[in-house]
């Protein structure tokens, strides 16, 4: 579809996730017309990537009021508000429904590749914001199309993106080599092949976050299993153990994802993994037929027969190039919502709610939301992405008082321990496992440590 020059162009919408169909839903509420561009080959295509891994927010906090009032009519019935949805359930029991109630507004195995203002590259002021936006894409079969539309929405996410292994934020030395050993997924160990490559093996975890701790949790269930014996995990941390390395635990107001830090701590102290602390990996060498991770400080660790990077995501803005954003230099987020979520500020409570006024660039009509609009900052909550694009959509509509107002409130993390701030030494004011200036305490001389229930950690205080 292109608009002609007597139509109104529609809102497009990058990405047919959680926040992009919920964007085309408020759209439509709003009597906006939008269009839904997918890059996969369905709805959700990136959620069903971790169809096997089960969220840590209830059916109640993973759906968005609008979307449902679409659903209705269709006869969808909400689950169980109570329940905690896998990645498969949240596609295949609501975005995928939600996609076909959108209908022809949803586009897939439709790749944006570009997109710019009309005639205008980002170096041409005259007339600029009076000009359409102009979206190139790059369909399944190879060919290509030129959209016009009067806004754009970013909902694509950063799942394309991972992390690598290396500590300075580039890929290790040998990292692309290793790269058929290597993974930046959490393992779905309910698929035959996938099991098979990892039972019985020695893998290294680098990562520490809700993934890392998930995948350590499943590696410790395969060590337990029938077929899993021998099975070890070496999990790679850059900063140190501290009483808030495992996530809030009990204090977490979303439990399950208090009880994923408990599982994986489970893992650590029943001798399933081994935490290797203060490592920031400098290389990743071949030892005939298993590998060896190299910190920078010329450390060798045993060698592994796998490797599984969960180190973050971060956005992909290249095709993004020919508009005016103003991006926070660190985190690749928005400069007004990156003070918010700035983990080396941040690290304990929740973001406040956030809409169009923390989301504007200096190129009026673009906007980027869900977990895109975070960059590189970690622990992005569905809520969130589903309150911004209200706002988002009502601005969009001219309804200016509905885009400032908040109609959402977040629960408490019940997390400490920010990332940026962990190489610090602990203050004299910091104790009880918790550092004073809000950064990971206990930043220990690198060492490998087994916990366990006869050898604990060590505390801020030892």
């Amino acid at each position: 579809m292109n608009a002609n020059a007597t139509e109104q162009p529609p809102v497009i919408v990058i990405g047919a996730g959680p926040a992009g169909l919920a964007a085309a839903a408020h759209l439509v509420d709003r009597g906006i017309e939008p269009l839904v561009l997918e890059a996969g080959a369905t709805a959700g295509a990136a959620v069903r990537e971790w169809a096997h891994v089960r969220l840590f927010s209830t059916w109640s906090e993973v759906t968005d009021p609008a979307a449902e009032k679409l659903l209705a009519p269709t006869g969808w019935v909400k689950p169980d508000a109570k329940t905690y949805p896998t990645g498969g359930d949240w596609a295949g029991q609501y975005l995928q429904p939600l996609a076909d109630a959108l209908g022809e507004r949803v586009r897939t195995g439709a790749r944006v590749t570009g997109v710019s203002r009309a005639g205008r590259d980002r170096v041409v002021d005259a007339e600029r914001e009076t000009q359409p936006f102009t979206v190139h894409v790059q369909h399944a079969d190879g060919r290509e199309e030129r959209l016009l539309a009067r806004a754009v929405i970013d909902a694509s996410g950063t799942w394309a993106a991972p992390g690598p292994a290396g500590g300075d934020g580039l890929p290790a030395l040998g990292e692309k080599a290793a790269a058929d050993r290597v993974s930046y997924r959490v393992p779905d160990l309910n698929d035959a092949s996938t099991r098979a490559r990892y039972a019985g093996k020695r893998t290294a975890v680098v990562g520490s976050g809700a993934s890392a701790f998930t995948a350590l949790a499943l590696l410790a269930d395969l060590a337990k299993s029938k077929d899993g014996a021998g099975t070890h995990a070496t999990w790679i941390l850059r900063r140190g153990i501290s009483g808030s390395t495992f996530g809030g635990g009990t204090a977490d107001q979303l439990p399950a994802r208090g009880a994923l830090g408990l599982a994986a701590k489970a893992a650590v102290d029943e001798g399933h993994a081994d935490a290797v602390t203060g490592f920031r990996t400098d290389a990743i060498e071949r030892d005939g037929e298993r590998l060896v991770l190299v910190s920078e400080d010329g450390r060798r660790l045993d060698p592994v027969d796998e490797v599984i990077v969960l180190t973050g995501f971060r956005p992909d803005l290249s095709f993004l190039d020919e508009l005016r954003l103003a991006l926070d230099e660190r985190l690749q987020a928005p400069v007004e919502l990156a003070p918010l979520i700035d983990p080396n500020q941040h690290s304990c409570g929740s973001v406040y709610p956030h809409g169009v006024k923390e989301l504007s660039h200096p190129e009026e009509g673009v906007y980027l939301v869900g977990m895109k609009s975070y960059g590189r900052a970690p622990t992005f909550l569905a809520l969130t992405g589903y309150e911004q694009v209200r706002s988002v959509a009502a601005a969009l509509a001219g309804d200016h008082e509905a885009a400032a107002r908040v109609e959402l409130v977040l629960p408490e993390t019940g997390v400490c321990g920010g990332a940026g701030l962990f190489d610090q030494p602990v203050t004299p004011e910091a104790k009880d496992g918790e550092a004073a200036d809000g950064g990971g305490c206990c930043g220990p001389a690198p060492e490998l440590i087994q916990l366990g229930t006869t050898s604990p950690a060590p505390s801020c205080g030892s």
